[in-house]
């Protein structure tokens, strides 16, 4: 290791590199780490991308039953392969000194006694509720069980990151004298728009040049509130013949069907159907548009999409719940009830009303500059590190 700079060692139960939620998230905090000054080892799953980082070296897990990816949230597999990580970080351990382990999800329950062997600091970051998962009676227990190892992991950290302040409020009444720091998300990508990528984009989606672009980002998944946008699309059709509507993620099969019941509706040429697009290139889409939809029905974390449209500079428009007010408030979003009816009212009423879609962007892309952007994030996680640093030896040391 170069003299005076520390190491981490960073385990992430969950594929690297992927285009979703943990896994971005994963890849700004190794970004932020680096430039901070840290050497870090990346411990991961052998799924994903292999993504070249300056000051980061990636480790994988051996794949011994050749499975192709791991579902998210918890599961048999994913024990599995979290005993998987147990080896192979304490070969890590046992190999080269690390200041600090730094541990995602169920992956704290790993770090806990590889910091007791190693005597380094241990950092959880706690990316979701185990609870949100549930479903049938076993599967339930099962998520009992993670939330008490979890709460173990937590009492014996020497720092908690949250990504959202109710999961926070949640790990400090586990935490007691334990810090606990809510580290916001940010966009999920730092690349800016082109301005003549945009217009490309734009000229390719719109009729003419009135016609206004009502773009959706995201799974087709039920608590998206997907059903609402395709409930919403032929009431806007009839009453704002310049609504377009741009559709970005779903799988092909799903998005076939959709296509196919638009058209019995008549309404399928106001529909364009992009796909998935990666988030590096998902920008220009973004700026192109003019109204920038997240009806969501269910959930208690922000959406990550939320970010990517404030940065983008569209005007948001959002069911009133609290996945979306928790970054939103009716400066940065025009906000309707999670029904059929209301979406569509709120789309025609932003469809013809330039001035309020101005300055709902106009105070988003603020929102961002000010606050969610990488480098208030990377102050953040440096605190993170300065307080833990500063304690002198890791809780399990000071027992």
């Amino acid at each position: 290791m170069t003299e005076n700079r520390k190491c981490v060692l960073f385990i992430t139960p969950q594929p690297f590199f992927q285009w979703r939620g943990s896994p971005i998230r994963v890849a700004f905090n190794l970004q932020a780490l680096s430039e901070l000054g840290y050497e870090v080892d990346l411990l991961a799953l052998p799924f994903g991308e292999d993504r070249r980082m300056n000051g980061v070296r990636i480790f994988r897990t051996a794949n011994p039953f050749r499975l192709k990816d791991m579902p998210i949230g918890p599961s048999l597999w994913k024990a599995v392969y979290d005993v998987l990580i147990f080896f192979k970080a304490w070969h890590m351990i046992r190999s080269r000194k690390y200041d600090v382990l730094h541990c995602v999800e169920d992956a704290a329950a790993i770090g806990v006694p590889l910091s007791r062997l190693s005597g380094a600091m241990l950092v959880f970051e706690k990316h979701s509720d185990p609870m949100s998962y549930r479903s049938n009676a076993i599967r339930n227990l099962v998520l009992y069980l993670y939330s008490r190892i979890e709460a173990f992991s937590i009492r014996h950290s020497d720092a908690v990151i949250c990504t959202g302040p109710g999961l926070a409020e949640k790990a400090g009444l586990i935490a007691h004298d334990i810090p606990v720091h809510h580290i916001f998300d940010i966009p999920s990508s730092l690349e800016e728009p082109s301005e003549d990528e945009t217009r490309k984009v734009r000229e390719s989606l719109v009729a003419s040049s009135d016609d206004v672009l009502i773009t959706y980002v995201g799974s087709f998944a039920v608590y998206q509130g997907i059903e609402l946008v395709f409930g919403a699309i032929p009431l806007v059709a009839r009453r704002c013949p310049r609504a377009r509507f741009v559709i970005v993620g779903g799988g092909k099969q799903e998005i076939e069907t959709r296509r196919s019941v638009l058209e019995k509706m008549g309404v399928a040429d106001r529909v364009e159907f992009l796909g998935k697009i990666s988030p590096d290139e998902l920008p220009d889409t973004l700026a192109a548009s003019d109204v920038l939809l997240s009806p969501r029905v269910a959930g208690s974390n922000t959406p990550l999409k939320l970010l990517d449209y404030l940065k983008a500079g569209g005007a948001i428009l959002a069911t009133d719940n609290e996945a979306n007010r928790l970054i939103l408030d009716e400066t940065t979003a025009y906000f309707v009830e999670p029904d059929v009816e209301s979406l569509a009212e709120g789309i025609c009423l932003l469809v013809e009303d330039r001035g309020l879609r101005n300055n709902l962007a106009k105070k988003g892309m603020e929102l961002i500059r000010t606050r969610y952007n990488f480098t208030e994030f990377k102050r953040l996680i440096g605190d993170v590190y300065e307080q833990i640093s500063g304690t002198g030896k890791s809780r399990l040391e000071q027992g």
